[in-house]
């Protein structure tokens, strides 16, 4: 049994005036969530084995963000594969970097994420920002991956363990959905 983390990136700032969608920043809110979802993995015991990520900033600098905040020892692998990437690419990704970890994460965008979670599952899930959706897998390898349906056993959403205050509670109680959905589609 493998174990796919598919982490979205953190809000992203369409105000900073970056030259490219690649070199789009995460917003304040966007590293306050990566943290928070670093700590979060480490405290529930799931921190990945490794880490693959779009060459996106906003994605990197999750993951970077993540990692440090969650004092993780993962191994950090940028892959340009999965910036625009489909679901197949995604797949592909996952095959060639996943190796011998038995718990693979990948940190990317939107919509290609809650689309390899069906593909995988048959679960609908919008993957909202800085959220994680952990999949469990029945094979052996990662050569193997989608040939066969996994398990979506958690979809980890970063609001979820925030306060009203912008402090960390890692109890997982909600707060109120905000309305600001923004332009961040990718």
């Amino acid at each position: 049994m493998l174990t796919l983390m598919l982490m979205r990136h953190g809000k992203s700032d369409w105000n900073a005036g970056a030259a490219t969608d690649h070199a789009r920043p995460l917003n304040g809110r966007g590293r306050l969530f990566a943290e928070t979802m670093g700590t979060v993995l480490r405290e529930m015991k799931i921190v990945p084995d490794l880490v693959v990520c779009s060459t996106a900033m906003r994605a990197r600098s999750t993951a970077e963000i993540a990692r440090i905040s969650g004092g993780w020892p993962s191994r950090l692998i940028l892959d340009d594969d999965l910036y625009g990437a489909g679901v197949g690419d995604t797949l592909l990704v996952a095959a060639r970097h996943g190796g011998n970890a038995s718990r693979l994460m990948l940190v990317g965008h939107q919509p290609t994420w809650s689309m390899t979670v069906r593909h995988l599952t048959g679960d609908h899930v919008d993957i909202r920002t800085a959220t994680v959706a952990i999949i469990e897998l029945p094979i052996d390898g990662w050569l193997d991956i989608g040939k066969t349906k996994g398990t979506l056993v958690d979809v980890l959403e970063p609001r979820d363990f925030i306060k009203q205050s912008g402090s960390q509670d890692h109890s997982r109680e909600a707060e109120p959905e905000s309305t600001d959905k923004g332009q961040d589609d990718r």
